[in-house]
């Protein structure tokens, strides 16, 4: 019998009513893509609205500072900073810039941490059409060097921070770019740099004319983002015109509007902080910004400043989740948290435990070509992929079957890739839209091939490969597996495994390592772990620990530093000579399994100690306690 429901949409369509019910009998999961729908329709016609008015990110920004000068852009430190007051200071930067010279669609390099500075500079330097480089604040030495070499930054601007004038400082004199320093004055500055602060004292605010963009391309680069890839190094991937104007249309999945506040504690130079700053740009919300993420201080945080909108990252609510718990910590004005990395083991407590109305995980990459968004808050799941709305979406994409043995795509007889079925995980792939006419990153075209999959379905067709394992339900919910080749997740960054590879073996008695992440219970993401081949001839000694601990101290950022090392006898190879992780990843660092030596991290003592059972015991039985690590 037909529920009240059912009889009151019969009677109020007729026919309508009774294919509505038809589509629902036979595709129990149409529903669900219904509620995707409206959110992805309106996000689609407001980005083809603006991408004809050539409306982009900037022009949003420069409209709620005229509009409303007023009103809060962000929040730091207890200080607020007005639209008005934000244009004022990126208009200075745009005046300083302007005496540079540049063309547009230059490269600038920015090289700040969490602060004002960070984004009233990258605004002054969008209004003239210019390409910006958000390098990572972590990173040093010669991944730094790689970072703004392959940008082809014709300036490097530096943030007040004195770590980061260290680290600018031990590379200056391979640089030949001019550098302009924040926190510095002129007499400081000495002939190498330049003081960005005695400059913006003596700029004026005065406004940039829109014209000056009418000939930024929609493929013109707006920022890089750098990712770690299969070169071991730092890549910049682009976020052009177009992509960020598909950036500040991400509020509308969650509902931002003017009078919201959300919370973002992850660096800048990240893309979820970008989607936040984006979306605030179009929506005149407030951001408030955090120098960096505290797991104390996060509840008063967000009372104090009213925040409405949260984003997160896995590792974050596992940090929250192992503070003691507060009467007040459900106490908020949050009606969504945003982000990706929440596994399902915690969902549930998490949402319950800080009183979260709706979590709505996302899952994409920076210079992916496609996106999800769980709006239904299903647990666990990163989005939808149904057969219905890949048929609409102008991107659509696929998960098809991985050989885990030769870490590529499965290939049928034919020569051509299958899909997985319910409940299957293979690997996530995405059509390429015409926007990614100069690549997912900048640099050559072997770059950018090895992001591309050919020949999938059929003969001459191409797809960008996410290096990510998922898998669908039987409601075509997707979730995530594991990451795939030779990156990580570990601390919310990505780990490359040839660049911490690369920096072991620059010590003098290792031959070859073989870095591969391994599952910590209780921990998102996986850990580095290093299996070590020491140069022929050489035996092991007790020395050679705290020379590995200091080497990958001083050349990684800390994120990348293995946490367990493994002395080999040999290195297993495949038949293509490269690198087996397959079993060693399984094998993991428990020594019931291993017979090999095991080492674990020991930031107290600054060497590796060795990993017994009792101290392995102790490591998984942490569950988000404080490491020593």
């Amino acid at each position: 019998m037909p529920s009240a429901k059912e009889k009151v949409l019969m009677g109020l369509g007729g026919a309508a009513g009774a294919g509505i019910l038809a589509w629902r009998t036979m595709f129990p999961w149409i529903g669900y893509d219904l509620e995707m729908m409206k959110a992805g329709k309106k996000a689609m016609d407001e980005i083809a609205i603006d991408v004809a008015k050539r409306r982009f990110a900037i022009d949003m920004f420069e409209e709620q500072a005229a509009n409303h000068p007023r009103d809060v852009m962000l929040i730091f430190e207890n200080r607020a900073y007005t639209f008005e007051l934000m244009n004022n200071q990126a208009c200075k930067v745009a005046n300083i810039a302007m005496n540079w010279g540049l063309p547009q669609g230059s490269t600038v390099a920015i090289f700040y941490e969490n602060e004002p500075a960070f984004i009233w500079t990258f605004l002054g330097l969008l209004k003239l059409g210019l390409g910006v480089a958000f390098l990572n604040s972590n990173i040093r030495s010669k991944p730094l060097l790689h970072s703004i070499a392959t940008s082809d930054a014709r300036i490097l601007l530096v943030g007040s921070g004195e770590e980061l004038h260290q680290a600018i400082h031990e590379i200056k004199g391979d640089l030949d770019i001019p550098i302009f320093v924040s926190g510095i004055t002129s007499e400081e500055a000495g002939s190498r740099y330049q003081s960005m602060d005695d400059l913006m004292l003596t700029s004026q605010p005065s406004e940039i004319c829109s014209s000056i963009r009418n000939t930024v391309a929609l493929i013109s680069p707006c920022i890089y983002i750098y990712t770690s890839g299969t070169t071991g190094l730092p890549k910049p991937a682009i976020v052009n015109i177009a992509k960020g104007v598909g950036f500040s249309k991400f509020c509308l999945f969650s509902g931002m509007k003017k009078g919201d506040v959300i919370y973002t504690t992850t660096p800048l130079y990240h893309s979820a902080a970008v989607l936040a700053l984006f979306c605030v740009m179009n929506t005149g919300a407030t951001m408030l910004l955090r120098r960096k993420f505290s797991a104390s201080h996060y509840w008063s945080d967000c009372r104090q400043h009213g925040v409405t909108i949260a984003q997160y990252i896995g590792e974050l609510c596992r940090y929250l989740l192992a503070q003691p718990e507060d009467p007040e910590e459900g106490v908020h004005n949050i009606r969504v948290m945003i982000g990706n990395g929440l596994r399902k083991d915690i969902w549930v407590e998490f949402q319950k435990r800080f009183k979260i109305p709706k979590i709505m995980e996302f899952f994409g990459a920076t210079e992916g070509t496609t996106a999800m968004v769980n709006v239904n808050g299903r647990v666990g799941a990163v989005g939808r992929m149904s057969p219905f709305l890949n048929k609409l979406t102008p991107t659509p994409a696929y998960i098809v079957k991985y050989d885990p043995e030769i870490e590529e795509p499965y290939r049928n007889k034919q020569g051509f890739c299958e899909e997985c079925k319910i409940g299957e995980a293979g690997i996530l792939i995405g059509s390429i839209p015409m926007i990614y006419a100069q690549g997912f990153y900048k640099g050559g075209k072997a770059v950018n091939e090895k992001k591309t999959l050919r020949n999938v379905f059929k003969k001459g067709d191409a797809f960008f490969t996410f290096g990510d394992l998922l898998y669908k339900d039987s409601d075509h919910f997707v979730y995530f597996k594991d990451r795939v080749g030779d990156t990580f997740r570990w601390k919310g960054e990505n780990v490359s495994t040839n660049e911490v590879a690369n920096v072991l073996t620059g010590l003098d008695f290792i031959q070859d390592a073989n870095v591969y992440g391994v599952h910590i219970p209780g921990k998102d993401g996986r850990a580095g772990m290093a299996g070590i081949l020491l140069k022929d001839g050489l035996k092991f000694s007790d020395d050679m620990l705290p020379k590995i601990y200091e080497h990958c101290q001083r050349n990684l950022p800390g994120y990348a530093r293995p946490l367990f090392l493994r002395f080999l006898k040999e290195m297993s190879l495949t038949v293509t000579f490269k690198q087996r992780k397959v079993e060693v990843v399984k094998e993991g660092f428990d020594p019931s399994k291993v017979t090999d030596p095991l080492y674990s991290i020991s930031v107290d003592k600054k060497t590796y100690v060795p990993l017994t059972l009792d101290t392995f015991s102790q490591l998984i039985g942490k569950n988000g306690q404080k490491e020593n690590y």
